[in-house]
């Protein structure tokens, strides 16, 4: 039986994946399933998407549905139904995967805990230059100290959680502090998110809904947040950032004061 899931938000951008997939090539830790789940990417690019994957050594399921806009939860809860091992990691398809990634989320479960992770935020000039043969070499991980410099002259950002600590001491000293998740780099049980019915799928705009919710609802279950920091280290690919509308505060506002773990707008559609 597969150990654990991979899951990957991806839309449009094949050019990132094939960069992601390649750092998935090359973790050391194997047994694992890819899901992709595509929130309405176009036929050109799923075309791409299934020459990109076809031979790819892991098993991957491309899950999509129609652009209706954005739409990431809902395809998400799809993800979830659809995996076939009970421990699940989600990124985002602009998040390269340290080569330890994988096996530090699944090594380190828990019940009843959730884990998150940080990612380095690589420059427009940092990302123009990787290749897919320059990720799978380990060139960011060898070639550090050149991100290092980028960050010092103040175009990559966050470079400091790009440091892979094996030391055990070093691990619990720099997560000693409460993170809260972020929706790039996190892991939980399976039966966690079916117990809050998943996503929310009215959130229908970037940010908040992803995470904050995901993690507010996790919490009044019960479960624990507990950080990853410079443990599961991943990569974040330059691109522009998204708009972050006011309506997803607005109903993250409206969570909070029903105070409700499980969401009606999730998984399973239940009416009041």
């Amino acid at each position: 039986m597969i150990k654990t899931t991979l899951i990957i938000s991806f839309y449009k951008r094949t050019d990132y994946l094939e960069l992601i997939l390649a750092g998935i090539r090359s973790q050391n830790f194997k047994d694992f399933e890819i899901i992709i789940a595509d929130d309405g990417s176009n036929s050109e690019d799923i075309k791409k998407l299934t020459s990109i994957i076809a031979g790819f050594p892991f098993p991957v399921i491309h899950l999509w549905h129609k652009d209706l806009g954005f739409r990431k939860n809902r395809i998400l809860n799809r993800a979830i139904l659809t995996a076939s091992s009970d421990y699940l990691i989600f990124i985002d398809g602009d998040c390269i995967p340290h080569p330890n990634f994988v096996g530090e989320h699944y090594l380190n479960r828990c019940k009843g805990v959730c884990f998150t992770g940080r990612r380095v935020n690589l420059s427009e000039k940092i990302t123009g230059s990787l290749t897919p043969r320059l990720v799978s070499t380990g060139y960011i991980q060898k070639k550090f100290y050149k991100l290092i410099w980028d960050g010092i002259t103040g175009n990559s950002d966050c470079v400091e959680k790009g440091f892979y600590f094996k030391n055990d001491f070093l691990r619990k000293k720099i997560n000693s502090k409460y993170r809260g998740i972020v929706g790039c780099n996190f892991s939980v049980f399976k039966s966690d998110l079916l117990e809050i019915n998943g996503f929310d799928t009215r959130y229908e705009a970037p940010s908040i809904g992803e995470d904050t919710d995901i993690e507010y609802r996790l919490k009044l279950k019960g479960v624990e947040i507990k950080s990853l920091n410079n443990i599961a280290v991943q990569y974040h690919l330059f691109h522009k950032l998204q708009e972050r509308k006011q309506v997803n505060v607005d109903l993250f506002n409206e969570v909070k004061v029903e105070g409700q773990f499980f969401t009606r707008f999730g998984i399973k559609k239940v009416t009041p």
